[in-house]
């Protein structure tokens, strides 16, 4: 008869839940203020990559995209502030601020004079074209002699 030892799969299956699932859920979903991060969809095409992010609530204003050394940056600071009415006495006010950070690396083979932007119905648009030697080239037919 050998003698096998038990060995207790739970713990196994939960520090690889907690370990791997939710160690980094924290960091990768709220910044250091604790305040939510926006969802980004990056796109490529032939032509351009397209950054989405998530913004609902914002305005146009509230953003500052900045391109520093082949680093992609959008930032945003935003403060809400409830005005009360002269007639009004406040009794409770929650002061509202959000922020947020957001940076990307580019590739060398973009054009970075022709990045664009815009924000409608809560998504910010950011299209970074490429360069021309970057683009696909059409397939050629070489002749045989």
């Amino acid at each position: 008869m050998t003698l096998v030892r038990y060995q207790n799969q739970l713990p196994d299956l939960f520090d690889r839940f907690f370990n791997s699932e939710l160690e980094g859920w924290n960091r990768k979903h709220f910044s250091n203020t604790n305040t939510t991060l926006p969802s980004v969809n990056i796109r490529e095409n032939t032509d351009a990559y397209e950054v989405e992010v998530a913004a609902p609530g914002f305005d146009k204003k509230d953003f500052k995209i900045e391109l520093n050394n082949d680093v992609l940056t959008i930032s945003s600071d935003k403060e809400v502030k409830e005005e009360s009415k002269e007639d009004e006495r406040i009794t409770k006010q929650e002061f509202s601020y959000q922020s947020f950070t957001r940076s990307f690396s580019l590739p060398e083979l973009v054009d970075d004079d022709k990045i664009t932007a815009k924000y409608e119905n809560g998504i910010l648009m950011i299209n970074i074209p490429k360069k021309e030697e970057a683009k696909p080239k059409p397939v050629q037919q070489i002749s045989i002699d």
